[in-house]
């Protein structure tokens, strides 16, 4: 079993898979560099390959490719990074199918978890408690005029195909008073990343934030409360391989987004399933089952999870298509990931499918 890995040289993820590739006796897998997918390159691939695709990462030579010429920083830019990435994930799929590799993964299910309005939607089809969805924002007018419709004060404003929390905007309004925390900030050309959360609290400046952040389209959600826990809300990523919940982690926050790049940080997990109780727990575990199930050619699925205040409460935020770089981290105790990380889990499920492939066969 040979794995051929689409990424980013040098980053992280690629070198963690090739690692887990070696402690799992794997010969070391091939690198495609995704600029060089981009740019039209030869997709050079045996048969019997194993076709991995990782996140571009943070390469500001693939960004531009996908998003055009700019500030690696900047926001903006999603829809067009949403086509070149998808029509590059046909062609690679493509390039399996001809060579007699196998593609991991699923194109049309990994374009739906880069667009929050299609995965949202089709979560809620498939019975998987979502915040509620305010319908077609196109600017700040239209955001404050769905939200008296719908008597909401407090929402999450979300660009419909961003990640890692990019210009993610947390909206709180009240009569005569408005205020947005979010890590963009705005410069003469537009909003641009930060690794600092700072809040807006005039009308003219988030009506700018938010008309700039509308062109590519935008996705808004009820700010659901989140339970505490250690004094800080939290929520949980769980990460769905094969099927099963793997691994684990709680992230916390003093302020409304936990991602942990924007100062968030890892809670205490048994603390967590201890004020869940086993039969809340479970509950977790089952809601971010059915969310993966609603990706079925998905090897994995990285669920963002919303716990409710009282604990009672569940909703999926996000479900993310590289959702597994999580350093350190080993799979639940007592579960088939144990001792694990989420890559070697990964490389063994692989392992267990070509094996029933081959029986089959």
């Amino acid at each position: 079993m040979t794995f051929v890995v689409v990424g980013t040289p040098g980053d992280r993820r690629p070198a963690l898979f090739a690692a887990a590739c070696r402690s799992s006796g794997l010969p070391e897998p091939r690198l495609i560099a995704w600029t060089d997918v981009l740019r039209g390159g030869e997709i050079v691939l045996r048969p019997g390959d194993l076709l991995r695709v990782d996140s571009p990462g943070e390469d500001p030579a693939a960004d531009a490719l996908l998003r055009g010429p700019g500030s690696p920083a900047r926001v903006g830019g999603g829809a067009r990074w949403h086509r070149t990435f998808t029509a590059a994930l046909a062609r690679l799929s493509a390039a399996a199918t001809a060579a007699g590799a196998r593609f991991l993964g699923d194109v049309e299910e990994i374009a739906i978890m880069f667009d929050k309005r299609r995965a949202h939607a089709g979560l809620l089809d498939a019975g998987v408690p979502v915040p509620h969805a305010l319908p077609e924002i196109d600017g700040y007018a239209a955001l404050r005029s769905r939200m008296a419709e719908a008597g909401e004060r407090r929402v999450f404003v979300k660009p419909a195909h961003g990640s890692s929390a990019s210009g993610v905007v947390a909206l709180q309004t009240a009569p005569g008073r408005v205020r947005a925390v979010t890590s963009a900030f705005m410069t003469g050309d537009g909003p641009v990343n930060s690794l600092r959360v700072r809040a807006y609290e005039t009308e003219s400046e988030v009506a700018a934030l938010i008309d700039a952040l509308a062109p590519d389209g935008l996705h808004v959600e009820r700010w659901l409360p989140k339970a505490m826990v250690g004094g800080r809300v939290f929520d949980l990523r769980v990460v769905v391989i094969g099927g099963e919940p793997t691994h684990v982690v709680v992230r916390t926050s003093r302020h409304p987004m936990t991602n942990l790049h924007l100062g968030g940080a890892r809670g205490d997990l048994t603390a967590v399933q201890g004020a869940l109780g086993p039969n809340g727990w479970q509950r977790a575990l089952d809601v971010c089952v059915r969310a993966a199930a609603c990706f079925p050619g998905s090897p994995m699925v990285g669920v963002d999870l919303l716990v409710g205040q009282g604990m009672k409460r569940f909703a999926v935020c996000e479900v993310n298509a590289f959702g597994d770089l999580l350093p350190g981290l080993t799979g639940l105790p007592g579960g088939p990931a144990e001792g694990l990380d989420t890559y070697a889990t990964q490389i063994r499920t692989a392992d267990l499918r070509t094996a029933l492939s081959v029986c089959m066969t």
